[in-house]
């Protein structure tokens, strides 16, 4: 490893110390909610359900009446929304809807298909127990309860839970404001014919666009940057009046031109330049005034490895998400894996199970410019920096894709 490239950890350190989370938050309506982060707690204001209620469709009573193998009179009907009123009489019953609270005194529920009716009376084919049916007030929420916590990302059942507890806004962060724009001059939109056959389309913006709103981020997208340095400054410019977050694609490899380094130390300051990762060595970090950099390297799968293991934890971190580290899993090695020491090693591969075993294998090439090896991927090969080619059947570490990479 060249003293200059800077081990993945200290680099994922060094940018934890340095971004702090966002502070500014907001209100919305619950239907705008979905992805956004809770900025903070929220607790319970009720009991749900607020009352003990009918599991199903049946007859409420009195378990210990039931068991007496006499008939109960039905003396009333319950629906959701209209209770039975008054006060359940020995040796009765009342008819009751799924989701009708309970009367007062009945202490069980029996499903319709087990009792026998005649005329304004029932009997009970089996002998219930008493509880039996019965949903208790609080058995989802107790009054007090947290149900949402600072940090956490809302999902659509968690939308749910607020609006069952009759909240009708949330409290979010507000929402991170991401530029992207790719440089060179060999890019050429999509949709348009290329120019000669030293062109390339420029795909890694739209992949890094689409990992982004995956992210819930709103994306401010700068386009085509050429090799130019009052082209690229004037970019930078519009990211520190506009962004929390700038991310380049392109511009930071040894053999680019020097304009993105100089015009960092211009305007900003560098933390580091070049990690000991592969693929993604050329890879750029440091800050313009309010506005985080990340300078992604130019190769499509090395842009696509450090913006998931690299970029994405920096950002949910500055957008206040609480996040636990991604899923690994260990695994054998279905076939021989080459590797040198020197970096951390994220090869694309695939895994599957084998009589209860967890076996993988990389798929495709490996250069850092075949995106069709992420494409075919499920998961990354995880392997370490120090070590070195893995046999068949050594144990290997894998992450799989994460909602980023699917």
């Amino acid at each position: 490893m060249s003293p200059n490239w800077l081990p993945v950890a200290e680099a994922l350190a060094t940018m934890q110390r340095q971004i702090k989370p966002l502070q500014e938050t907001e209100s919305i309506a619950l239907h705008q909610a979905l992805d956004r982060i809770a900025a903070a707690p929220v607790t319970a204001p009720l009991d749900v359900p607020g009352y003990d209620n009918s599991a199903m469709d049946g007859y409420a009573m009195r378990a210990k009446d039931a068991a007496a193998e006499q008939p109960l009179k039905v003396v009333g009907t319950a629906f959701a929304g209209h209770p039975y009123e008054g006060e359940l009489p020995a040796n009765s019953c009342v008819r009751i809807m799924t989701g009708a609270q309970l009367p007062a005194a009945a202490d069980t529920v029996v499903m319709q298909e087990q009792v026998s009716r005649e005329g304004d009376s029932i009997r009970c084919t089996l002998e219930p127990k008493a509880g039996d049916n019965v949903r208790r007030r609080g058995s989802d929420i107790c009054e007090g309860a947290t149900v949402i916590a600072q940090g956490q990302r809302l999902s659509a059942v968690d939308i749910g839970l607020l609006a069952s507890l009759g909240k009708a806004e949330v409290t979010v962060v507000r929402r991170l404001r991401v530029a992207l724009f790719s440089n060179g001059d060999e890019l050429v939109l999509p949709g348009e014919e290329l120019p000669s056959a030293s062109h390339i389309y420029d795909s890694n913006r739209f992949t890094l666009h689409a990992m982004l709103q995956r992210l819930g981020v709103e994306v401010i997208d700068l386009g085509l940057i050429a090799d130019d340095r009052e082209a690229l400054e004037h970019a930078f410019q519009q990211a520190m009046r506009r962004a929390d977050v700038l991310i380049s694609s392109a511009g930071v490899s040894v053999g680019d031109a020097d304009y993105t380094k100089e015009i960092m130390e211009s305007l900003g300051k560098i933390g580091f330049w070049k990690i000991a990762m592969k693929p993604g060595k050329p890879f750029a970090f440091g800050q313009l005034e309010d506005t985080w950099f990340f300078g992604l390297p130019g190769n499509p799968v090395a842009a696509v490895v450090t913006m998931d293991q690299i970029v994405q934890p920096m950002l949910r971190r500055l957008a206040g998400e609480a996040t636990a580290a991604p899923m690994q899993l260990q695994a054998r090695a279905a076939t021989t894996v080459k590797k040198k020491p020197g970096r951390l090693d994220f090869q694309r591969g695939r895994f599957e199970q084998r009589d209860g075993e967890i076996w993988a294998e990389p798929i495709g090439s490996q250069s850092s410019a075949v995106l069709t090896s992420v494409a075919q991927a499920n998961c990354f090969l995880v392997l370490e920096q120090d070590r070195a080619s893995v046999a068949v059947g050594e144990t290997i570490t894998i992450q799989p894709f994460d909602s980023l990479l699917t």
